[in-house]
This record gives C-alpha cells, sequence and structure tokens, in this order.
C-alpha cells in the first residue's frame, strides 16, 4: 500500500499516460473509482484492502501493453461478481468490449457445484468455458492469466490444502496455456510459483544454489557476451546481446524430475541476440559456431520452422573455453516481441494487416481444440488435451510435400494422420517413414518425412484410441464411431456393461434395471440408454472411470430397497451411563457392545471420536472430523444414533492405519521410505505406489501405530526424505 492510501494506482496511470489517450486515462480513472467503493469494505486473507488485487491484475496488464479496455476490464473483473454492480451497469458506463470482458472473467469461475460432479469434472467445464471465452475474445483469458499470476504471488495466506490445489491447477492448466499463447514471462512466474507450493524443499534447494553462485555465474555470462560482441560487430555492427539463468521450474523439470545434477543440464546459463534482419540471425550463427565447439544434436532452427504459439529463433548450444556449456538463442526485434510478449504482442506493437493475419493464425488452435471436443462425451478430455497437446515439448516432421506437422513430444504416426486432417486419418492403412514402412505406434522424431497411405472406405481401428498420444487425433477417432457405427457401438457398450455389472454382482429386474441405467445415462449427458450403451461403444464414456459411482448408486438402491429393521432393546441408548469396552473406547449409554473402527477414517488414540450406533453391527467408531459425520449432529437424519465416545487413557492397543506418501517418481524412493519405516520399528502390512503424473507418485501403505502421536512422529520422519512432498492418511 502506498504512502497516500492509493493501492498502487498512481503508479498505474504513470505507466500508461504516455501509451494511451487523455479519454482512455478518464475511462480508467473512472473504473478505478468504480471498484474502490464497489469493493470497499471487503479485504483479502492477507488483511489487505480487496482492492489492491484489481489494481494489481491492470498494473500486470499496463506493463505488458494490453488496451484501454482490457486495463478497465480488469479494475473491474470482480465488482459483478462480488458486488452490487451488474452487467448492465458496467455497458452504460463502458461500453460493450468492456462488458463482454467483464462477464467473460466473470463467468469463467461460475460453475454452479453439484454433488453428480466430481472434482475434476468441475474443472473440466470450467477449462471448456475458459477456451470457449478465448475463442471469442482472447483478451479474456490474457486478464485471466495475469489474476492467476497476482493470486500466486500472495499465494502464502492461503490455506496449505487451498495453496497445493491452486499450485497445481496452475502448473498443469494456466502455465501451458501461457506458453500457447507465447507470454513467456506469465509462464515461467506461474511455474516458479507452483513448485515454490507443490515441493518447497526442491525450490529451496535451487534457489539457494544459485543465489549462491550468482556473483561467479554473472561474471562467466559477462565474459562471454564481451568474447561474442566484439567478434560479431565485425559483421553486425547492430547487434544487442543480453544473458540470463535458466527459470527454477526449469532446472526443477530437468533434475528432480530427470533425475540429472545441475552439471549435467547444458542450457543454464543462455545468451541471446538480436538483431534486424534474418540474414543477420544466420550470419551470427555461423560467427558462434567458428568461435565455440557446438554440441552435435543441440541446433535447433525455430526460425524456418516456428513453434506451434509462432516462436522464432535460433538456437544452438556451445561449449567455451572453460568446458561450460552454454545455450545461445538468436532472433530478429519482431522475433523477441512475439517470444516475450505472444499474444500481447498484437497489441503492445499495433501490428499491421500481416500481423492481423498472424494474429488469427495464432488463434485457430483454440478454434480446434475445440472442434476437437465436440465429438467427446468425456468431460475430461480438455483437461486431458491442456497437459499433453499444450507441452512445452514438441517434434518437428514433414509431409512428403515439405509442410511442416509440429506434435507433443511421444506422438506416434495416427498423431500426425490426424494432425494432418480428420480425412487422412480416417482412410490411413500403413505408413512410410523416410521411405520405410513404418508400425502405426512408431514414436516420431525431429526431421521425419512421414507419408501417410490411404484407402478409400477404410475406417480408423479402435485399437487406436489408445496408441493416439494427442487427445485431438483420440477425439477424431471416437467422432468417427460415434458417427458410423452406432447400432455397432450399442452391442459393444450393452454387452461391456453386462460384463462389468455380472463382474460386480449388480443385479435387477429388467423394469428396475432400466431405471437405473437411465439415471446414469442422465448423468452421463446421454438422452437416452441406448445413446449411453453407445458412447461406451465407441470410447466416449469409459465405463472402468464410472463404476465406482455405479456401485455406490447400486448399494444405495439396495438399502432404499430393504425393510426397515426395528432396533432392539440392547441397541436404544441410556443416557448418563459410562462404559469401558475391551476395545480402549469409553462410550456413553451401552455395555458390552461390539465396536467397529471405521474405514473411512481410521481413528487413532489421541483422535477426537464420535460413534455410531449401526443396526445389526453394534458401534461405529469415526474421527470427528470425518467428512462422513455431519458437522451439526442436532440436524442430522437420526441424531439420536449418533453417541459422544472418548478413548481411555490407558489405551496400549496396537491400530493399522493407511498412509498415502505423495513423493518425486524417483530410482529408490521406495526402498528409503521403507528403510525409514523399519528403522522405526514399525509394523509395514502392505505398500504399494501409484502414477500421480508430471513426475510424481503416490506411495500407499498400511502400518501399524499404537496412536496419533506416533503416528505423526512417522510422518515427520517421512517428510524428511529427499523428494516426498507430503503424507497424509487415506481411507483405502
Amino acid at each position: 500500500m502506498s504512502e497516500n492510501n492509493d493501492y498502487g494506482f498512481e503508479k498505474l496511470l504513470d505507466s500508461v499516460r504516455e501509451s494511451f489517450s487523455q479519454q482512455d486515462i478518464e475511462r480508467i480513472s473512472k473504473a478505478y473509482e468504480i471498484a474502490l467503493k464497489a469493493h470497499e469494505g471487503q479485504r483479502r486473507r492477507s488483511g489487505e484492502p480487496y482492492i489492491i488485487h484489481p489494481v494489481a491484475v491492470a498494473q500486470i496488464l499496463a506493463d505488458m501493453g494490453m488496451d484501454a479496455d482490457s486495463v478497465c476490464a480488469a479494475l473491474l473483473h470482480d465488482v459483478v461478481e462480488d458486488t452490487e454492480m451488474t452487467d448492465a451497469d458496467v455497458k452504460n458506463l463502458f461500453g460493450e468490449e468492456v462488458e463482454h470482458l467483464v462477464d467473460g472473467v466473470t463467468k469463467l469461475g461460475q460453475i454452479p457445484l453439484s454433488h453428480d460432479r466430481s472434482k475434476e469434472e468441475e474443472q473440466s467445464e470450467n477449462i471448456r468455458k475458459m477456451f470457449l471465452a478465448m475463442s471469442r475474445d482472447i483478451r479474456v483469458i490474457i486478464i485471466k492469466l495475469a489474476d492467476r499470476v497476482h493470486n500466486m504471488r500472495t499465494l502464502n495466506f492461503m490455506p496449505e490444502e487451498k495453496q497445493r490445489y491452486k499450485a497445481r491447477e496452475t502448473l498443469e492448466i494456466y502455465a501451458p496455456i501461457a506458453h500457447r499463447l507465447g507470454i513467456r514471462a506469465f509462464k515461467e512466474e506461474l511455474e516458479d510459483l507452483a513448485i515454490r507450493y507443490l515441493d518447497p524443499v526442491a525450490y529451496k534447494e535451487i534457489s539457494t544454489t544459485l543465489e549462491k553462485q550468482v556473483a561467479s555465474r554473472q561474471a562467466f555470462l559477462d565474459s562471454i557476451k564481451a568474447q561474442i560482441l566484439e567478434r560479431v560487430r565485425q559483421e553486425v555492427p547492430n547487434v544487442h546481446i543480453a544473458g540470463r539463468i535458466k527459470s527454477v521450474h526449469g532446472i526443477y523439470r530437468k533434475t528432480y524430475m530427470q533425475n540429472r545434477t545441475m552439471d549435467e543440464i547444458y542450457d543454464i546459463y543462455a545468451v541471446r541476440l538480436i538483431v534486424d534482419s534474418v540474414y543477420e540471425c544466420y550470419c551470427c550463427l555461423g560467427i558462434i559456431h567458428d568461435m565455440f565447439n557446438p554440441i552435435p544434436g543441440r541446433f535447433k532452427d525455430y526460425i524456418s520452422t516456428p513453434k506451434p504459439n509462432m516462436y522464432q529463433s535460433l538456437h544452438t548450444t556451445v561449449i567455451g573455453k572453460d568446458g561450460i556449456p552454454f545455450e545461445v538463442q538468436i532472433r530478429t526485434w519482431e522475433m523477441h516481441h512475439t517470444a516475450e510478449y505472444g499474444i500481447a504482442a498484437h497489441w503492445k506493437y499495433k501490428l499491421g494487416m500481416n500481423g492481423k493475419v498472424r494474429f488469427e493464425e495464432r488463434l485457430s488452435w483454440i478454434r480446434q481444440m475445440l472442434e476437437s471436443q465436440q465429438d467427446s462425451d468425456d468431460v475430461e478430455d480438455i483437461v486431458k488435451t491442456i497437459k499433453t497437446d499444450l507441452v512445452p515439448e514438441e517434434v518437428f516432421a514433414f509431409t512428403p510435400g515439405g509442410d511442416v506437422i509440429s506434435l507433443p513430444m511421444g506422438s506416434c504416426i495416427i498423431d500426425f494422420a490426424y494432425a494432418i486432417h480428420s480425412a487422412v486419418g480416417n482412410k490411413m492403412v500403413g505408413a512410410k517413414v523416410d521411405g520405410r514402412i513404418t508400425p502405426l505406434d512408431h514414436k516420431i522424431n525431429n526431421g521425419e518425412i512421414i507419408e501417410i497411405l490411404t484407402k478409400q472406405g477404410k475406417g480408423p481401428s479402435r485399437d487406436w484410441i489408445k496408441m493416439a498420444k494427442t487427445a485431438s487425433a483420440r477425439s477424431k477417432i471416437k467422432g468417427w464411431f460415434k458417427k458410423e457405427k452406432r447400432e455397432e457401438n450399442i452391442a459393444a457398450g450393452k454387452a461391456e456393461v453386462e460384463r462389468e455389472f455380472k463382474r460386480n454382482n449388480i443385479s435387477l429386474p429388467d423394469k428396475q434395471m432400466l431405471e437405473f441405467l437411465g439415471k446414469i445415462a442422465e448423468r452421463q449427458h446421454c438422452n437416452n440408454v441406448d445413446e449411453f450403451f453407445a458412447a461406451i461403444g465407441y470410447g466416449g464414456v469409459s465405463l472402468t472411470k464410472i463404476i465406482p459411482r455405479i456401485r455406490e448408486d447400486y448399494a444405495k438402491l439396495m438399502k432404499e430397497n430393504r425393510p426397515e429393521e426395528p432396533m432392539t432393546p440392547q441397541e436404544i441408548v441410556q443416557p448418563k451411563k459410562v462404559v469401558k469396552s475391551a476395545e480402549g473406547i469409553i462410550i456413553e449409554g451401552i455395555d458390552n457392545c461390539l465396536i467397529k473402527f471405521s474405514r473411512c477414517c481410521d481413528p487413532l488414540p489421541g483422535d477426537e471420536i464420535i460413534g455410531f450406533i449401526t443396526r445389526g453391527h453394534g458401534v461405529s467408531i469415526h474421527t470427528r472430523n470425518c467428512s462422513n459425520v455431519p458437522k451439526d449432529i442436532s440436524k442430522a437424519a437420526e441424531p439420536e444414533r449418533w453417541i459422544k465416545a472418548t478413548w481411555d487413557s490407558k489405551v496400549q492397543n496396537s491400530y493399522r492405519v493407511t498412509l498415502a506418501v505423495t513423493c518425486i517418481n524417483r530410482v529408490g524412493m521406495l526402498a528409503d521410505t521403507s528403510a525409514v519405516i523399519a528403522n522405526m520399528h514399525v509394523m509395514i502390512h502392505s505398500i504399494f505406489t501409484k502414477d500421480a503424473g508430471d513426475g510424481r507418485c503416490t506411495i500407499y501403505m498400511t502400518i501399524t501405530v499404537n496412536g496419533a502421536e506416533h503416528l505423526k512422529s512417522v510422518c515427520e520422519k517421512l517428510k524428511k526424505i529427499k523428494g516426498v512432498l507430503s503424507t497424509e492418511r487415506s481411507g483405502l
């Protein structure tokens, strides 16, 4: 907060005075005054006045060179959602464009909660809306990214669980979108801030190492820059040179996730040369390779083959006289503006007609992504698309005609065919790579020339869905089966449902089964049961993913249909009578009853507990904060069945508990974890791992402890293992 309580607004005005007209500055001032009044009395979790947030978001956009409408919308982006101001008010005061931007940003966060939706489904729907908003006006997502940047900068005021959720969402969704839009500053800051909360130990280790060596690193860069500048200026007089050190996240991905040391990373240092023409770029490249020894396989020409986000530069990695490798990037000024500001360069540098055409080209991927999702009934496909199709690592291959096709690293021939066109993929019968017949699951390498062999009337194979790497290709294959093979899909889907139901002992009379399937179909956004069967048949709905929910629904239906059993006299609560059970539990009102520890929360001595009188199975013991225990017992469906329970102070029993240890997926992690448990003389009953994606895994272990304090000490020991991110009790 500034001394005159302007909450940073004066700084914002100073940064736009030279580039904006007086009329625009007056509109921005009016937007600030309205936001200040609308948010009066509201505070952020940090305790600061809420107005600081929209002003900070507007400042980020102003620094990027965004237009006045975007800055106004940033100042007003929370007004409609959090105050009494309406869309109509915004339109009347600031015009239709600002109203559309504010409405677009507001709606991105307004997904109605539903008991029928998982957290993944909520996120998927939110992202789908985000892409729709992007296709109408790209400024909506740029404002949203600026909003996320400021929220991540102040994430330390959030609860720990919220920090991890927001950080993971940022790393998996927002940073890839920033990358795809070419906004390097957003991408790198979002990635670094996300790692700070997802793996604070590694973040601190890397940042501390960089800080300790900052003087020597800077001296090295200054020396290299001076050598290059002296030589290059003889051929290219007007050259600008700068140096940089790789971001924390960039180093993290290559050390912790690829199990490499910092000495094995060749591009920690980078020198950037900016010149006036493409000819001078290649001229500088020749000089650099003459001065230093290039490392084979480390040269990339993104000028002749731009990245999908229109990034262009020459990249080469060379070794200096001290034996230290460093990367050299060579680009023109126009390429530099695009590399730094991405899509925002359209506003910052007021591009002309040629720039307008390129701007539309750069947005075509959004429309293609939306089109590829239209044939999919899986609401999580859009999330998969973000995580696979927008990753930074890409491969470039060529058609026989010389057209360049860029795909995510690890893509196969099937992805290549569908990237050319849906019709090419659907008719494919084989492929040649560099003139040789190659299997369709061949992973594409940079520079390969791929010829797709087609045959009229041929359709894709269902096996291709599993082989394809990109969500776009999978969606197009599913779309073909959806349109072309309806009857076959219904039969295949029905057979799969019958097999899965038989395996899970789900059986109902025909009429009741039809009603049961109808409710499932409705939840999967299908109009009827046949449509649901068809969706399973062509792969639009994954039965494996929804079967756990179906089992729950079936159990609930069976319970509802079961006649109510009257409570026995022994089950009726007699208040004020305190009895100690053989399980180390003291319960109020019941003598010599069966005690059962609930698996949903695994109560341990030291936990605050409560009992629930079951019908025919004694008292089930839960922790008081268990998700299955009502917060207010008086408002529960049957409050009389909840009963006070406490631990006997002398209890010394042993109890089993399952731990979920989230960690970096590295060699030796399971052995290190087991060794720590063994050294504490704790019994391990079972242990298994599950891939959590993004270079992480979760180790589930069932162990024996003698109370909450004992468990706490075990968790503290586990957290000290290198690469362990979190430990928590699991209901497995």
